[in-house]
């Protein structure tokens, strides 16, 4: 017992290690050049979205009378004024395009944040107590997985009502499962090594051993699991606004953009293609990211190259 009473705890790390430890994080993410490419694409969207009043060259919704399905500027039949063209009602779809990230992003972000951190108390909650608590707070989890995520969160949109806020909150609903699972799982590894018997030998209590001793080794694959799951935030978005449950008119939205221009497929392409196109690319590149976090951050799924 003595003997792991003087292991209880490790000396903090240094600045040096700390350094060094940053210095081998970049060395393996910057070996994944897509995902370097990536992140540099996902930054540049973001900056886009945050300077949307700067960068948009019109109010999302102004109308154009004059200008109604206004090909884009490199097309026959379309200007400079509107380079990617106008919808159906005379709008520019760059600027809603450039405000709709803004709106996509912010539902991304807080849907994230609203299952992350519930998820990761729950997970430790559920490793730290094993029994009745455990298999209650699994349960609950396994009934919200089996029911398919865009379906659970139309239905919980149709209760709550459609708009941004409760988009936000049935996205958040659909992802907790995956967090509550994940970060279970990495504590209860993480309950297994030789730290956490020091530290209890030493009188370190549940709760400082869950934030302190254990939360702290299990960020890397919650990190990566909250970047996959911004870009699923999205998409799921996009799902209730094309079917009309997520954020309402007049604000600017991916999937709202679609499901108003699919009657224009055949006369006016680019209403259609333009935000799918913004769609794909943000999805795509966030993916990515996250599959270049992963090899960084987790050793066990690093790739042979």
């Amino acid at each position: 017992m003595a003997d792991l009473s003087n292991q209880a705890f490790e000396p903090p790390p240094t600045g040096d290690s700390r350094l060094l430890a940053g210095r081998e994080f970049w060395r393996q993410f910057a070996a994944h050049r897509g995902a370097v490419l990536a992140g540099g694409l996902f930054l540049l969207l973001v900056l886009v979205a945050l300077c949307a009043p700067l960068l948009a060259p019109h109010s999302p919704i102004e109308q154009f009378r004059d200008s109604i399905k206004t090909p884009p500027a490199w097309l026959d039949g379309g200007h400079w004024r509107f380079v990617l063209g106008t919808d159906e009602a005379g709008r520019d779809i760059l600027s809603r395009l450039i405000y709709g990230a803004r709106v996509s992003f912010s539902i991304g972000l807080v849907s994230v944040l609203l299952a992350l951190i519930p998820g990761i108390a729950l997970g430790l909650v559920a490793s730290f107590f094993p029994g009745l608590v455990d298999t209650a707070i699994m349960r609950v989890m396994d009934v919200l997985l089996a029911l398919p995520s865009l379906l659970l969160a139309v239905a919980i949109v149709a209760v709550l009502g459609p708009g941004l806020t409760n988009t936000m909150f049935a996205i958040a609903i659909t992802a907790l499962p995956g967090y509550v699972r994940l970060s279970r799982a990495s504590a209860l590894g993480e309950l297994q090594k030789d730290y956490v018997s020091a530290s209890r030998v030493a009188g370190a209590g549940t709760l400082r051993l869950m934030v302190s001793q254990v939360l702290p080794n299990c960020t890397a694959p919650l990190i990566v699991q909250a970047t996959l799951g911004f870009s699923s935030a999205i998409l799921d978005a996009a799902a209730l606004g094309f079917l009309g449950l997520g954020v309402q008119p007049p604000h600017a939205e991916w999937g709202a953009m679609l499901a108003s221009a699919r009657d224009y497929l055949d006369s006016a392409w680019w209403i259609v293609t333009m935000p799918g196109a913004a769609i794909l690319v943000t999805v795509l590149a966030i993916n990515v990211f996250g599959d270049g976090l992963r090899d960084a951050l987790d050793p066990k799924l690093k790739r042979i190259r």
